[in-house]
């Protein structure tokens, strides 16, 4: 690493979204054709404020949507796949159980970087984000391309057997599928100022797909997510406020000091709760989730991609990521 260069920043954002569109109703039709169960019309996008969604189409899957995002974040800073020697996959979704999915997005990129996964549910991008720099600061890579693609979407239940079944896996139909990328490297100035993190394991329990680990290898009723989105909601309410009272205290930095806010959306109701409880200004926020849904660990990495060409040097954007586990993450980028 070249020590005029201390700072590690953002230096490229790709996005990539799979063509289908659906909108709420549509999903909603499809459960009740599956279920048999008699729901309100529009109770879907009533109840969460999404009114359409990306889904994957068959042959697409996360390394895809990962594969898109990082090829349109290598384009964007002109690099070629060989000009990266770290390829971090963050994700909550994955091709295979093993081998890591960084390497399925390696074998189609044509890097021969350094690879590997990192997976904390929707914090998982940010996470990445995180390790790539401290790597970088370590010495350990010259410059990192952080992707992630997530297929929630598959996780879904189409046929609820009954109206309790509906209820425990209702959270699940807020997802949404999509892919982002970044380009982690050293800075001359800005970068990455700020990281902070708040962690509430005794709540690991209140949503997640328990199938694919050594609990529950098999089967397809553990392949289903399934958690309370009111008790969630209720963790990262007495949580949450802690940890921006600190960031603020630490970086001096008021909601005036950010050109934009970047917060992991789950439905509306969610996002307008953050802002009832928080007070950040709306207009600084990026709206994603009325139109995407949900699409975890990619939201963030979105919202930067639909933001970065109108950012100027000096420009500061805070991230907030909320993740099943329990975990918070903050991540303040100033614009090189």
């Amino acid at each position: 690493m070249d020590l005029r260069f201390p700072s590690v920043g953002i230096t490229a954002v790709g996005a990539g979204l799979p063509a289908r569109v659906l909108t709420s109703q549509q999903l909603q039709d499809e459960v009740v054709a599956g279920s048999g169960l008699r729901l309100p019309e529009r109770m879907f996008e009533k109840a969460t404020g999404i009114a359409t969604r990306r889904f994957a189409a068959d042959d697409e899957y996360a390394s895809t949507l990962a594969l898109a995002a990082a090829r349109n974040a290598l384009d964007g800073a002109g690099y070629d796949p060989l000009d990266i020697d770290l390829l971090v996959y963050a994700s909550a979704t994955r091709d295979v159980c093993e081998p890591a999915t960084a390497h399925l997005v390696q074998a189609e990129l044509g890097s021969r970087a350094h690879a590997f996964d990192v997976s904390n549910a929707c914090n998982s991008f940010i996470n990445g984000i995180d390790v790539a720099r401290a790597m970088i600061l370590a010495g350990r890579a010259r410059r990192a391309l952080v992707v992630t693609g997530e297929t929630p979407s598959r996780a879904m239940r189409r046929d609820p057997s009954g109206l309790a079944d509906f209820r425990d896996g209702f959270a699940g139909y807020t997802f949404g599928d999509a892919g982002a990328a970044v380009v982690v490297e050293p800075v001359e100035r800005g970068g990455i100022l700020d990281v902070e993190t708040e962690t509430a394991s005794e709540h690991w329990a209140v949503g997640g797909i328990p199938g694919g680990g050594s609990r529950h290898p098999r089967g397809d009723e553990y392949s289903y997510f399934r958690g309370g989105g009111k008790e969630l909601r209720g963790v990262f309410e007495k949580i949450g406020g802690d940890i921006l009272t600190r960031v603020a205290a630490r970086t001096g930095l008021g909601w005036d000091a950010y050109a934009r806010v970047l917060v992991h959306q789950v439905t509306l109701p969610y996002l307008e709760r953050f802002v009832e409880l928080t007070g950040v200004p709306e207009e600084k926020l990026v709206l994603t989730v009325p139109e995407l849904g949900n699409v975890a660990s990619a939201t963030l990495g979105v919202q930067l991609d639909r933001i970065h060409g109108g950012l100027a040097s000096g420009d500061k954007v805070l991230m907030v990521g909320l993740g099943g586990g329990v975990s918070l993450m903050t991540m303040v980028w100033e614009v090189p």
